[in-house]
Protein backbone atom coordinates (compact mmCIF):
# COMPACT_ATOMS: atom_id res chain seq x y z
CA UNK A 1 0.00 0.00 0.00
CA UNK A 2 1.46 3.31 -1.07
CA UNK A 3 1.90 5.94 1.66
CA UNK A 4 0.77 9.42 0.86
CA UNK A 5 2.78 12.48 1.93
CA UNK A 6 1.21 14.52 4.69
CA UNK A 7 -0.06 17.70 3.10
CA UNK A 8 -0.14 19.46 6.45
CA UNK A 9 3.65 19.21 7.09
CA UNK A 10 5.29 22.57 7.95
CA UNK A 11 7.33 24.29 5.29
CA UNK A 12 10.99 25.11 5.97
CA UNK A 13 11.53 28.49 7.68
CA UNK A 14 12.87 31.32 5.55
CA UNK A 15 15.54 33.48 7.21
CA UNK A 16 14.74 37.19 6.97
CA UNK A 17 17.76 39.53 7.34
CA UNK A 18 17.42 41.88 10.32
CA UNK A 19 19.13 45.27 10.10
CA UNK A 20 20.49 46.49 13.45
CA UNK A 21 20.68 50.28 13.61
CA UNK A 22 24.00 51.51 14.96
CA UNK A 23 23.79 53.86 17.92
CA UNK A 24 25.04 57.30 17.03
CA UNK A 25 27.83 58.65 19.23
CA UNK A 26 27.07 61.35 21.75
CA UNK A 27 29.10 64.03 19.98
CA UNK A 28 27.27 63.34 16.72
CA UNK A 29 23.85 63.75 18.34
CA UNK A 30 24.88 67.01 20.01
CA UNK A 31 27.13 68.44 17.32
CA UNK A 32 25.60 71.91 17.75
CA UNK A 33 26.96 72.16 21.29
CA UNK A 34 30.39 70.87 20.28
CA UNK A 35 30.52 73.33 17.39
CA UNK A 36 30.19 76.16 19.94
CA UNK A 37 33.24 74.81 21.80
CA UNK A 38 35.29 74.46 18.61
CA UNK A 39 36.41 78.13 18.24
CA UNK A 40 37.71 78.21 21.82
CA UNK A 41 39.45 74.87 21.33
CA UNK A 42 41.12 76.09 18.13
CA UNK A 43 42.24 79.26 19.92
CA UNK A 44 43.93 77.32 22.73
CA UNK A 45 45.59 74.90 20.34
CA UNK A 46 46.97 77.64 18.07
CA UNK A 47 47.98 80.23 20.64
CA UNK A 48 48.60 78.20 23.82
CA UNK A 49 49.73 74.67 23.01
CA UNK A 50 51.58 75.00 19.69
CA UNK A 51 53.75 77.89 21.03
CA UNK A 52 54.82 75.59 23.89
CA UNK A 53 57.24 73.99 21.44
CA UNK A 54 59.20 77.25 21.57
CA UNK A 55 60.37 76.57 25.16
CA UNK A 56 63.13 74.47 23.64
CA UNK A 57 65.14 77.69 23.15
CA UNK A 58 65.49 77.88 26.96
CA UNK A 59 67.97 74.99 26.57
CA UNK A 60 69.81 76.58 23.64
CA UNK A 61 71.98 79.57 22.83
CA UNK A 62 69.27 80.73 20.49
CA UNK A 63 70.27 82.70 17.43
CA UNK A 64 67.63 84.40 15.31
CA UNK A 65 69.47 83.68 12.07
CA UNK A 66 70.13 80.00 12.84
CA UNK A 67 66.63 79.32 14.14
CA UNK A 68 65.53 76.68 16.62
CA UNK A 69 66.99 73.75 14.68
CA UNK A 70 70.33 75.43 14.04
CA UNK A 71 71.03 76.86 17.50
CA UNK A 72 73.43 75.16 19.88
CA UNK A 73 72.09 73.14 22.82
CA UNK A 74 73.51 74.24 26.19
CA UNK A 75 71.37 72.25 28.62
CA UNK A 76 70.53 73.95 31.93
CA UNK A 77 73.02 76.79 31.51
CA UNK A 78 70.39 79.57 31.52
CA UNK A 79 68.58 78.09 34.51
CA UNK A 80 71.85 78.08 36.40
CA UNK A 81 72.34 81.74 35.51
CA UNK A 82 68.94 82.60 37.00
CA UNK A 83 70.16 81.97 40.51
CA UNK A 84 73.69 83.27 40.05
CA UNK A 85 72.84 86.70 38.62
CA UNK A 86 72.33 89.11 41.54
CA UNK A 87 70.11 91.24 39.29
CA UNK A 88 67.57 88.45 38.83
CA UNK A 89 67.49 87.69 42.55
CA UNK A 90 66.71 91.34 43.24
CA UNK A 91 63.91 91.30 40.64
CA UNK A 92 62.52 88.06 42.09
CA UNK A 93 62.48 89.60 45.57
CA UNK A 94 60.61 92.69 44.30
CA UNK A 95 58.05 90.51 42.51
CA UNK A 96 57.40 88.35 45.57
CA UNK A 97 57.09 91.32 47.93
CA UNK A 98 54.65 93.23 45.73
CA UNK A 99 52.62 90.08 45.07
CA UNK A 100 52.40 89.25 48.78
CA UNK A 101 51.32 92.83 49.56
CA UNK A 102 48.59 92.59 46.93
CA UNK A 103 47.34 89.27 48.31
CA UNK A 104 47.36 90.41 51.94
CA UNK A 105 45.84 93.84 51.29
CA UNK A 106 44.14 93.58 47.93
CA UNK A 107 42.51 90.16 48.11
CA UNK A 108 40.29 90.89 51.17
CA UNK A 109 39.26 94.32 49.82
CA UNK A 110 36.50 93.13 47.41
CA UNK A 111 35.19 90.73 50.07
CA UNK A 112 34.76 93.53 52.60
CA UNK A 113 33.31 95.87 49.96
CA UNK A 114 30.79 93.26 48.79
CA UNK A 115 29.67 92.63 52.37
CA UNK A 116 29.19 96.37 52.93
CA UNK A 117 27.30 96.86 49.67
CA UNK A 118 25.08 93.90 50.48
CA UNK A 119 23.80 95.82 53.52
CA UNK A 120 22.67 98.80 51.41
CA UNK A 121 18.89 98.65 50.98
CA UNK A 122 18.25 101.66 48.72
CA UNK A 123 18.69 100.20 45.22
CA UNK A 124 19.32 103.52 43.48
CA UNK A 125 22.11 104.38 45.90
CA UNK A 126 23.51 100.85 45.65
CA UNK A 127 23.57 100.84 41.85
CA UNK A 128 25.20 104.26 41.77
CA UNK A 129 27.99 103.08 44.07
CA UNK A 130 28.47 99.94 41.99
CA UNK A 131 28.76 101.92 38.77
CA UNK A 132 31.31 104.33 40.25
CA UNK A 133 33.40 101.46 41.63
CA UNK A 134 33.28 99.42 38.42
CA UNK A 135 34.39 102.22 36.10
CA UNK A 136 38.17 102.13 36.87
CA UNK A 137 38.32 98.51 35.71
CA UNK A 138 37.49 99.58 32.15
CA UNK A 139 40.31 102.13 32.06
CA UNK A 140 43.65 101.00 30.66
CA UNK A 141 46.77 101.24 32.79
CA UNK A 142 48.01 103.95 30.45
CA UNK A 143 45.19 106.19 31.71
CA UNK A 144 45.36 105.03 35.32
CA UNK A 145 49.15 105.41 35.38
CA UNK A 146 48.85 108.95 34.08
CA UNK A 147 46.24 109.77 36.74
CA UNK A 148 48.45 108.37 39.51
CA UNK A 149 51.45 110.37 38.31
CA UNK A 150 49.37 113.55 38.14
CA UNK A 151 47.84 113.02 41.59
CA UNK A 152 51.29 112.54 43.13
CA UNK A 153 53.07 115.29 41.19
CA UNK A 154 55.18 117.49 43.51
CA UNK A 155 54.20 120.66 41.63
CA UNK A 156 50.53 120.26 40.72
CA UNK A 157 49.38 117.00 42.34
CA UNK A 158 46.34 116.90 44.59
CA UNK A 159 48.17 115.00 47.36
CA UNK A 160 50.99 117.52 47.58
CA UNK A 161 48.50 120.40 47.46
CA UNK A 162 46.94 118.96 50.61
CA UNK A 163 50.38 118.63 52.20
CA UNK A 164 51.13 122.30 51.42
CA UNK A 165 47.79 123.31 52.90
CA UNK A 166 48.83 121.44 56.08
CA UNK A 167 52.11 123.37 56.14
CA UNK A 168 54.36 120.51 54.99
CA UNK A 169 56.90 120.26 52.21
CA UNK A 170 55.92 118.48 48.99
CA UNK A 171 57.03 114.87 48.64
CA UNK A 172 58.46 113.37 45.45
CA UNK A 173 56.44 110.17 45.70
CA UNK A 174 57.25 108.78 42.27
CA UNK A 175 60.98 109.32 42.74
CA UNK A 176 61.25 107.73 46.20
CA UNK A 177 61.97 103.96 46.12
CA UNK A 178 60.34 103.51 49.52
CA UNK A 179 56.93 104.68 48.27
CA UNK A 180 56.82 102.77 44.99
CA UNK A 181 55.49 99.42 46.22
CA UNK A 182 52.75 101.11 48.23
CA UNK A 183 51.73 103.14 45.19
CA UNK A 184 51.55 99.99 43.06
CA UNK A 185 49.41 98.11 45.58
CA UNK A 186 47.02 101.02 46.30
CA UNK A 187 46.51 101.85 42.62
CA UNK A 188 45.83 98.19 41.79
CA UNK A 189 43.24 97.96 44.57
CA UNK A 190 41.55 101.17 43.43
CA UNK A 191 41.33 99.94 39.85
CA UNK A 192 40.10 96.37 40.43
CA UNK A 193 38.28 96.30 43.78
CA UNK A 194 34.91 97.21 42.27
CA UNK A 195 35.14 94.54 39.58
CA UNK A 196 36.16 91.92 42.12
CA UNK A 197 32.98 92.47 44.12
CA UNK A 198 30.79 91.08 41.31
CA UNK A 199 31.57 87.44 42.12
CA UNK A 200 31.13 87.95 45.86
CA UNK A 201 27.83 89.81 45.43
CA UNK A 202 26.57 86.91 43.32
CA UNK A 203 27.60 84.48 46.06
CA UNK A 204 25.92 86.64 48.71
CA UNK A 205 22.69 86.59 46.72
CA UNK A 206 22.59 82.81 47.10
CA UNK A 207 22.58 82.86 50.92
CA UNK A 208 19.23 81.89 52.43
CA UNK A 209 17.66 85.00 54.05
CA UNK A 210 16.05 82.80 56.71
CA UNK A 211 19.50 82.31 58.23
CA UNK A 212 19.74 86.04 58.97
CA UNK A 213 16.17 86.13 60.27
CA UNK A 214 16.90 83.28 62.67
CA UNK A 215 20.10 85.01 63.80
CA UNK A 216 18.20 88.24 64.51
CA UNK A 217 15.67 86.29 66.57
CA UNK A 218 18.54 84.86 68.60
CA UNK A 219 19.82 88.39 69.20
CA UNK A 220 22.85 88.33 66.87
CA UNK A 221 23.98 91.73 65.60
CA UNK A 222 25.33 92.59 62.15
CA UNK A 223 28.94 91.84 63.12
CA UNK A 224 28.01 88.47 64.59
CA UNK A 225 25.97 87.62 61.47
CA UNK A 226 28.90 88.53 59.24
CA UNK A 227 31.29 86.12 61.00
CA UNK A 228 28.74 83.37 61.66
CA UNK A 229 26.74 83.34 58.39
CA UNK A 230 28.21 85.53 55.65
CA UNK A 231 31.87 84.56 55.76
CA UNK A 232 31.25 80.78 56.14
CA UNK A 233 28.86 80.95 53.17
CA UNK A 234 31.48 82.79 51.10
CA UNK A 235 34.30 80.42 52.06
CA UNK A 236 34.06 78.12 48.98
CA UNK A 237 34.16 81.12 46.62
CA UNK A 238 36.99 82.73 48.58
CA UNK A 239 39.11 79.58 48.50
CA UNK A 240 38.69 79.04 44.75
CA UNK A 241 39.67 82.64 43.93
CA UNK A 242 42.55 82.52 46.40
CA UNK A 243 43.92 79.35 44.83
CA UNK A 244 43.79 80.94 41.38
CA UNK A 245 45.50 84.06 42.75
CA UNK A 246 48.29 82.03 44.36
CA UNK A 247 49.10 80.48 40.99
CA UNK A 248 49.83 83.96 39.57
CA UNK A 249 52.11 85.03 42.41
CA UNK A 250 54.97 85.71 39.97
CA UNK A 251 52.71 87.22 37.31
CA UNK A 252 51.92 90.77 38.44
CA UNK A 253 51.22 92.18 35.01
CA UNK A 254 53.50 94.21 32.81
CA UNK A 255 51.36 97.26 32.06
CA UNK A 256 50.98 98.71 35.55
CA UNK A 257 54.62 98.47 36.58
CA UNK A 258 55.87 99.66 33.20
CA UNK A 259 53.69 102.77 33.35
CA UNK A 260 54.80 103.72 36.88
CA UNK A 261 58.43 102.60 36.75
CA UNK A 262 61.28 105.06 36.31
CA UNK A 263 65.08 104.78 36.69
CA UNK A 264 65.01 106.22 40.23
CA UNK A 265 62.84 103.40 41.63
CA UNK A 266 64.16 100.48 39.58
CA UNK A 267 65.96 99.07 42.61
CA UNK A 268 62.69 98.35 44.44
CA UNK A 269 60.14 98.45 41.62
CA UNK A 270 61.37 96.32 38.75
CA UNK A 271 59.60 92.94 38.52
CA UNK A 272 60.10 89.82 36.42
CA UNK A 273 57.82 90.99 33.60
CA UNK A 274 59.60 94.31 33.09
CA UNK A 275 62.96 92.55 33.49
CA UNK A 276 62.04 90.12 30.69
CA UNK A 277 61.03 93.03 28.47
CA UNK A 278 64.28 94.90 29.15
CA UNK A 279 66.65 91.95 28.89
CA UNK A 280 64.80 89.78 26.38
CA UNK A 281 63.18 92.08 23.84
CA UNK A 282 65.48 95.09 24.15
CA UNK A 283 68.65 93.15 25.00
CA UNK A 284 68.09 90.21 22.66
CA UNK A 285 68.71 87.50 25.30
CA UNK A 286 65.86 85.29 24.15
CA UNK A 287 67.07 82.02 25.63
CA UNK A 288 67.68 83.52 29.07
CA UNK A 289 64.29 85.20 29.27
CA UNK A 290 62.54 82.06 27.97
CA UNK A 291 64.13 80.18 30.86
CA UNK A 292 62.72 82.82 33.20
CA UNK A 293 59.25 82.37 31.72
CA UNK A 294 59.48 78.59 32.09
CA UNK A 295 60.60 79.04 35.68
CA UNK A 296 57.56 81.24 36.35
CA UNK A 297 55.22 78.65 34.89
CA UNK A 298 56.69 75.80 36.92
CA UNK A 299 56.46 77.80 40.14
CA UNK A 300 52.84 78.66 39.35
CA UNK A 301 51.90 75.01 38.74
CA UNK A 302 53.63 73.87 41.94
CA UNK A 303 51.91 76.56 44.02
CA UNK A 304 48.46 75.81 42.58
CA UNK A 305 48.77 72.05 43.11
CA UNK A 306 50.23 72.43 46.60
CA UNK A 307 47.71 75.04 47.73
CA UNK A 308 44.86 73.02 46.25
CA UNK A 309 45.87 69.90 48.19
CA UNK A 310 46.27 71.92 51.38
CA UNK A 311 42.86 73.52 50.91
CA UNK A 312 41.23 70.15 50.20
CA UNK A 313 42.60 68.67 53.43
CA UNK A 314 41.87 71.67 55.67
CA UNK A 315 38.62 73.15 54.34
CA UNK A 316 37.32 70.53 51.89
CA UNK A 317 37.21 73.10 49.06
CA UNK A 318 39.35 72.80 45.94
CA UNK A 319 39.40 73.71 42.26
CA UNK A 320 39.60 70.08 41.09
Amino acid sequence: MELRKNSTAPEPAVSIPVTVSKRKPYWYKHWQIYSMVLPGLIYFVLFKYIPLTGVVIAFQDYNVFNGIFGSKLVGLKHFYNLFTYPEFLRVLKNTLLISIYQIVLGFPAPIALAMLMNEVRRMFFKRTIQTVLYLPHFLSWVIVGGLVINFLSPSSGMVNDILRWMGKEPVFFMQEPGYFRSIVVISAIWKEVGWGTIIYLAALAGINPELYEAAEVDGAGKLKQAFSITLPSLLPTIMVLLLLRVGNVLDLGFEQIYMLLNPLVTETGEIIDTYIYRIGLLGGQYSYTTAIGLFKSLVGVILVVGANQLSKKTTGNSIY
